[in-house]
């Protein structure tokens, strides 16, 4: 093979010399698998040769039940020696007890020590741009949450939906070396052949349409090194009759225990012609061994046979993550607990675990789901997706997650068209509410999702300090924003500050116009004293307007705080000031001189004053004009009234002469008839 099978993500030469041979990066590992080929170098050609379909057919037993036949299982083959590296290699490199870094807490262990002087450097090392492993640290720290990346992760399986993933499964398994928790993440997609787990490893290569959750190619290193230090992928490749097996090691310990310079990524690949029953391997032989020492040293597994064991568990397509040596915290526990419950996986820490010691309203509060969804993986899986096709499902720990859509648990919901401020995109539809357990639960604030995917949940536009907007809930798709790497935010940009001022006026609005229907009064202004009933002024004293919370309207007055601006501004209380000039009315031994207080309101407050004094007239008469309405509304009651009783004894009188006439026509009839009426 022409290309080196180690992915040398700093590297800016891949056809140069550093792709035409392997690199050792663990001298005593690479000496003993060299050896190892020169003792079986006389059985190679018997080794890559093709096989007989009778083969291909005796391997198939070894597979599941379950799979097509279509797929081939390759871990039977090294049971009968068709590989070079067996169990009985004999290899000093596959340590029982699996590494581990010194340090396991995810915010220390990518802490700069000066003193590490790497063992290997590159030759000619002046041809590239070295990425040290610790930017791997670096760079998962956009992951403050880890949830946020396990969702990055379902991410990818999510976008394989169009290659014909059904589900997705996250579990605990058990790492086989040292039985310690690691976290599988598998799916049944259309799998990555060796190019394109190459790219999978490096850093920045997306080939994903426009319409895909992932775009920027970095989420598969961001969430699996917030997650644990080391990950290994294993990935199933079926296209046009050739099945490709690859496995890649992403190991962080390996690189710093080694002290290595740059970020390196062993892989091996397999390759199966379906048609011709052929089995080889698509590495050069030396890239093959090396690779394959470095990875039984430094993954979960000890033999080439349980790496193919991992390969046919996939099925005839799909990936499968195994992220190991998981993160502690802040108590040296794991990070994700798997113990607090089996059918979930939480945050340590964060579990609400003394619920029975709460009141009822917050015991309900904390059972919310948004609050929940903070501790609980299942609760978040729930929401993540604002809708997936039915035949599609996650699967956490053995059980599906049931999807939940927030707009269902909304009462008194609206529908409020918002048009982004930009001319190529078109209306979205945001839905707002009140959460189904207001008032008794202080849960408010819009879920913004951006193509299905949630971005910001529970997202507080507004301050809720005062009941104003409590219990607002919405649900927005924006696609018209771009989140950013870690999809736990959205870019600053202009448009979200118009979208988030939009969604701080559609929480006012709903509020103002709903806030009855649970029990809420809506804040009304006081009412005011006029200005023409105020005491005379004494000479040399100007009375600056107060104004106090109540003059302004509601919007107005969340806005602008009075009690600031009578401090800014010097300005006084009416009920102070009433007070004050009937001191200076009765008082005989202090003259109005130069040591009166005097205050004069600046021209601002002036003008805020002129407004609301306009604002009280334009309110009397609307308030005359209701009297008015109610007067005229009265008249004509009466009046309906009236009509009503004349329409009665229209019909009474008409009922008396029908009566007449019907008693006319029966005389008539007697006279004819000659028989006499009757009695």
């Amino acid at each position: 093979m022409d290309t080196a099978e180690i992915v040398d993500l700093s590297s800016d030469d891949e056809g140069g010399e550093a792709g035409s041979r392997a690199l050792h990066f663990d001298s005593d590992i690479a000496s003993g698998a060299k050896q190892q080929n020169v003792t079986n170098r006389g059985h190679t050609p018997k080794h890559y040769r093709s096989r007989s379909r009778s083969n291909i057919q005796n391997s198939e037993e070894n597979m599941s039940p379950s799979r097509p036949n279509s797929c081939h299982s390759c871990s039977g083959d090294l049971k009968q020696g068709l590989l070079p590296v067996g169990d009985d290699a004999g290899h000093s490199d596959s340590s029982p007890i699996c590494a581990a870094l010194p340090c396991r807490h995810f915010w220390k262990a990518g802490n700069y020590d000066n003193g590490l002087v790497p063992k290997v450097r590159v030759p000619n090392a002046g041809n590239y741009l070295n990425v040290h492993p610790l930017f791997l640290h670096s760079n998962a720290t956009s992951h403050k949450w880890a949830f946020g990346a396990i969702a990055e992760l379902l991410d990818n399986a999510v976008d394989e939906i169009q290659n014909g993933a059904t589900y997705v499964i996250v579990d605990r398994i058990s790492n086989p070396k040292d039985k310690s928790p690691a976290l599988l993440i598998q799916d049944d997609g259309g799998g990555m052949d060796p190019e394109a787990m190459r790219r999978c490893m490096s850093f920045g290569f997306s080939d994903k349409s426009k319409f895909a959750i992932g775009q920027y190619g970095n989420g598969f290193k961001t969430g699996t090194m917030r997650l644990g230090a080391d990950v290994i992928v294993f990935s199933r490749h079926l296209n046009n009759g050739i099945l490709t097996q690859s496995i890649g090691l992403l190991s962080y310990t390996y690189m710093m225990q080694t002290q290595l310079d740059r970020i390196v990524v062993p892989m091996v690949h397999y390759q199966i012609n379906t048609s011709s029953g052929s089995f080889g391997i698509l590495n050069d032989q030396e890239h093959f061994i090396s690779n394959l020492s470095i990875m039984l040293r430094w993954s979960p597994f000890t033999s080439e046979i349980e790496l193919l064991k991992q390969l046919d568990e996939i099925g005839c397509h799909g990936t499968k993550i195994i992220i190991y040596n998981l993160w502690f915290n802040d108590d040296s526990n794991l990070e994700l607990d798997f113990d607090f419950d089996t059918e979930d996986i939480c945050i340590a820490g964060d579990i609400k675990k003394e619920v029975d010691a709460l009141s009822s309203w917050e015991t309900l509060n904390e059972q919310h789901t948004a609050n929940r969804l903070r501790y609980s993986l299942r609760v978040y899986l729930s929401i993540l997706y604002l809708r997936l096709p039915e035949s599609f499902t996650i699967i956490l720990r053995g059980q599906v997650v049931d999807l939940h859509n927030i707009a269902d648990d909304l009462q008194y919901p609206e529908f409020i068209l918002y048009k982004p401020h930009s001319s190529d995109e078109s209306a979205v539809v945001t839905t707002i509410g009140f959460v189904k357990e207001a008032p008794e639960v202080n849960v408010h604030g819009f879920n913004i999702y951006h193509k299905n995917r949630l971005i910001l949940p529970y997202w507080q536009v507004v301050s809720y300090l005062r009941s104003r907007g409590r219990g607002v809930v919405g649900v927005l798709k924006a696609d018209f924003i771009q989140p950013t790497h870690n999809k736990q935010d959205f870019e600053r940009t202009s448009l979200f500050a118009k979208l988030e001022h939009r969604l701080k006026e559609m929480t006012w609005e709903y509020w103002d116009c709903h806030c009855q229907l649970l029990g809420y009064q809506k804040n009304r202004p006081k009412s005011q004293v006029p200005i023409d009933t105020l005491p005379p002024k004494p000479p040399g004293f100007e009375i600056p307007v107060a104004l106090n919370k109540s003059t302004y309207p509601h919007s107005t007055f969340e806005q602008v705080s009075p009690t600031k601006r009578k401090e800014r501004h010097g300005s006084m209380d009416l009920h102070k000031m009433k007070k004050q000039t009937r001191e200076q009315d009765f008082s005989t031994s202090v003259g109005c001189n130069d040591e009166n207080i005097q205050t004069t309101a600046c021209s601002e407050d002036q003008e805020e004053d002129q407004g609301t004094i306009h604002l009280i007239q334009v309110n009397t008469e609307l308030h005359a004009r209701c009297l008015e309405f109610e007067k005229t509304n009265e008249e004509l009651c009466h009046k309906v009234t009236e009509l009503r009783s004349k329409i009665q004894d229209a019909k009474l009188e008409y009922n008396s002469l029908l009566s007449q006439v019907h008693y006319q026509d029966l005389m008539l009839t007697c006279i004819v008839d000659g028989t006499p009426p009757a009695a």
